[in-house]
């Protein structure tokens, strides 16, 4: 929260007076922050047309980011991530790194999973702008999903890395909270995914069709409560929005999932992104010399925060 006691010499409108205060709070963002009663003037919710005067005060519920949006130091976009990545492991190939839900793993933005990794490979001495080498994705998550992601550190773990998950080496754990019962509580689901590129989503079908791809997804009820249970899925094939839409097709959506969910419950209970973590991975074998050391270890991310509600019961 930020406090402003008002210095200005004649009357001003509200919003003009916060855009020379802060010039990223534009029209858009300050009627956005009104409606959701993140501006008050003296302590009330007020018009943006409403003169302020000297003395009065403005208490801005507005995340320090969004006001100082237009202080981007000049450079690579890495410069401006908000800070370096979550690390779970780092050797001279790898880095493993957790990534919060509601965080892209790329993209236009600055403040990106990869350009948090980069942040902290500068801060280590390990990357610079004109290294020959820019550290790389491995594989993705979906913005509102938290958990494991591998970035590679050299061209050689990029392309190891890259083909080891495209044929399913590296084993992936999911830990989830679904609305809804799964019956029976341990199973493995099947079908085929078929993406719906207009709505940017993708259903599962039963028979295969034109453009539809095979997929496996395992889950294991590790706790219920109340509506909720807690599950461990292993994802045996990797496709987009794979357990989401799975969990769905059997009337078990993920919980905050806005896409495939129940968005009435996911409103109730609070939810802004999908209680969805890639919370273990686990590697295959390797034969070449320089990676042997991974074969078969295992990392987690932490557990997730629903993890224990749904154990104790605080959330159902």
């Amino acid at each position: 929260m930020k406090i402003l006691k008002v210095k200005c010499l004649a009357p001003t409108r509200l919003d003009n007076y916060l855009t020379q205060q802060y010039p990223a709070l534009t029209p858009g963002r300050l009627n956005k922050a009104l409606r959701e009663n993140k501006i008050k003037l003296n302590g009330k919710k007020q018009p943006l047309s409403t003169r302020v005067m000297a003395g009065d005060e403005i208490k801005l519920f507005i995340l320090d980011e969004v006001l100082d949006a237009d202080k981007r130091v000049d450079g690579p976009a890495w410069k401006n991530a908000r800070g370096p990545a979550q690390v779970v492991y780092d050797c001279p190939q790898i880095l493993i790194v957790n990534k919060p839900a509601g965080l892209a793993v790329d993209g236009p933005e600055d403040d990106t999973l990869l350009n948090r990794a980069l942040l902290y490979l500068n801060q280590q001495g390990e990357y610079k702008e004109n290294s020959l080498y820019t550290p790389a994705l491995c594989h993705r998550l979906d913005t509102g999903t938290s958990g494991l992601v591998i970035i590679a550190k050299t061209p050689e773990a990029e392309e190891l890395f890259l083909a080891a998950i495209k044929n399913r080496e590296v084993k992936k754990t999911y830990l989830c909270v679904t609305f809804g019962r799964p019956v029976p509580p341990d199973a493995t689901l099947g079908g085929y995914l078929l993406k719906d590129a207009d709505r940017g989503i993708v259903k599962i079908v039963e028979d295969k069709q034109p453009g539809a791809k095979e997929v496996e997804t395992q889950y294991e009820t590790i706790a219920v409560s109340g509506r909720l249970a807690l599950l461990k899925v292993n994802l045996i094939t990797g496709r987009t929005h794979q357990i989401r839409a799975h969990m769905a097709s059997i009337g078990c959506p993920i919980l905050g999932d806005s896409k495939y969910g129940n968005n009435t419950a996911n409103r109730e209970l609070k939810l802004k992104y999908q209680a969805l973590c890639a919370w273990e991975l686990t590697m295959p074998h390797f034969n070449q010399p320089d990676f042997e050391f991974l074969s078969g270890k295992t990392f987690h991310a932490p557990k997730p925060w629903y993890y224990s509600q749904v154990l104790d019961g605080t959330l159902k």
